[in-house]
């Protein structure tokens, strides 16, 4: 008889007259076990911060009534309010120098559920790019117009760490929604042309997204069960659907008329403040603050076709459809446990950054990460706004090779204080200290040849590693014939034009 064998006959025969008394014993131990168990688990969901992540859509850097920079007056709009926005700045970090990863909504939307940027990705463009029937001197690329499903996007990430999952308001990047891409809940796979259907008394969905997200919170608590929100706001979208009576406060501050797009931004602008209120105020009311982030951003700058030909000073250059900072310079304000309150951060930031932020505060292990995510976690920054972001490249790059603004395709890139543009139609460079010259005014690119070169050099090594698309000359350019002027491009019903799709010319997502 074998060793083993001999060792469970003697325990048998050693428990059989307390045979009874065991198996209560045991019974208790599984019991006690599996409490012990339940309880670690309770406990390491509420070590794991619930995560609120809300996105506006169109609006500029200092288009609040907070100010983005502490020393610079018109970093914070003179006509918009939004006290829901200073009340959250006041309770956590404000980012003096954050941007949005694209310039325009959905190659930004999709850089945030994947960690890329849009260079990398092949979408830099919401709408479709010109032809060479338009007469532009470039073509621009056409973009793959779809999210991949083999994308590892934030959600699956989250989804599998134990957290429950919504996606509320647009989304704007196709394939199949957000149900596709790990989100539990949501509103669908759903562009521009859902925020029109809303008017008084719920202008853009703004109060409706709002009630969907704070039921979720509360059923969310009930299990005790950490979650991730992001709440894609529609507005400022459908400005003209602000509520009446906010149209009319602002038509009169403003001098015109209820039909003016300034007054109708300005009024959803407060519309959507309130429902950001709704929001913050149900984390607090819920008990949920000490062990939540809610952070606050845009998709990209305000405004559209502004270009080298509308600069400004005391403003930002620029707007949506550019890389000058109007286009692409975000408000940006976190709220959460351990972040000071008031406080303010100087480091520059990226959208895409938010992706191994995420995973860091939920302790997914970094072996999950794909191994391609451009982003670095923005935790360290947190406790007192100082610190570095550790990303594989020092460099930020902001890629736009098609026509929407005045100024063609163009790349900017970012490293340390300067910051390098580069225009594709003449190959024009462009130099600025941005952080002593936020608004672009004064070009270095003369006094400073050698740094100019170094940082074009970099830009094209950085777009020639991800294969980032590029504009083309245009073989049928007439420079005596006007081009076809497209508003964004060319738009379909939802903003994304039907077009046959491009293969995808980058590797597999990486699990």
């Amino acid at each position: 008889m074998s060793k083993v064998v001999m060792d469970e006959a003697r325990a048998a025969k050693a428990i059989g007259p307390f045979r009874k008394q065991w198996r209560v014993i045991m019974k208790c131990r599984l019991r006690i076990a599996f409490v012990t168990c339940l309880i670690s688990v309770s406990a390491h969901a509420a070590d794991r911060p619930n995560i609120v992540f809300m996105m506006s859509d169109d609006q500029a850097w200092n288009g609040l009534s907070v100010p983005m920079h502490p020393d610079l007056v018109w970093s914070k709009s003179s006509i918009v309010d939004t006290p829901s926005l200073e009340k959250l700045a006041a309770q956590g970090m404000r980012f003096s120098a954050a941007y949005a990863p694209a310039s325009v909504c959905s190659p930004t939307r999709i850089s945030l559920q994947t960690g890329r940027s849009p260079a990398a990705l092949h979408w830099t463009k919401a709408s479709r790019s010109v032809s060479a029937a338009d007469g532009y001197q470039m073509i621009g690329p056409r973009n793959i117009r779809e999210i991949d499903r083999g994308d590892v996007t934030i959600a699956e990430l989250l989804r599998d760490a134990g957290y429950a999952t919504a996606h509320y308001g647009k989304w704007h990047i196709n394939g199949g929604g957000p149900a596709a891409h790990g989100y539990d809940e949501s509103d669908g796979d759903i562009g521009n042309e859902y925020a029109h259907q809303y008017r008084d008394p719920n202008p853009a969905d703004i109060f409706g997204m709002a009630k969907r997200a704070i039921a979720f919170m509360a059923k969310r608590k009930k299990e005790g069960k950490p979650f991730f929100i992001q709440m894609s706001w529609h507005a400022l979208h459908a400005p003209q659907n602000a509520m009446k009576a906010t149209l009319a406060r602002y038509a009169q501050k403003m001098g015109g008329g209820i039909e003016d797009n300034r007054v109708g931004t300005a009024a959803i602008a407060e519309n959507l403040d309130t429902g950001v209120g709704m929001v913050v105020d149900a984390v607090d009311y819920l008990g949920l603050a000490d062990n939540t982030f809610v952070i606050y951003m845009s998709d990209n700058g305000s405004g559209g076709g502004v270009g080298k030909r509308r600069r400004r000073r005391g403003g930002l250059s620029g707007g949506k459809g550019s890389v000058w900072e109007g286009g692409i310079r975000s408000p940006l304000v976190i709220r959460g446990p351990g972040i000071p309150a008031d406080s303010w951060c100087h480091e520059r930031v990226v959208g895409y950054d938010f992706f191994p932020t995420f995973c860091d505060w939920a302790a997914v292990p970094t072996s999950k990460l794909p191994r391609d995510i451009e982003g670095g976690s923005l935790a360290g920054l947190l406790a007192t706004g100082r610190g570095k972001v550790t990303r594989q490249r020092e460099e930020l790059v902001f890629h736009f090779p098609h026509y929407q603004s005045g100024d063609g395709p163009h790349s900017a890139l970012f490293l340390g204080n300067y910051k390098v543009m580069k225009f594709y139609e003449t190959g024009r460079l462009a130099l600025f200290d941005i952080q002593a010259d936020p608004s672009e005014q004064t070009d270095l690119s003369s006094q400073m040849p050698a740094k100019t070169a170094e940082l074009d050099m970099r830009l094209v090594k950085y777009l020639r590693k991800v294969d980032a698309q590029m504009a083309v000359p245009n073989p049928d350019y007439d420079p005596n014939r006007a081009p076809v002027a497209r508003k964004g491009g060319g738009r379909g019903k939802d903003g994304n034009t039907k077009e046959k799709k491009p293969k995808r010319n980058r590797r597999k997502a990486n699990r």
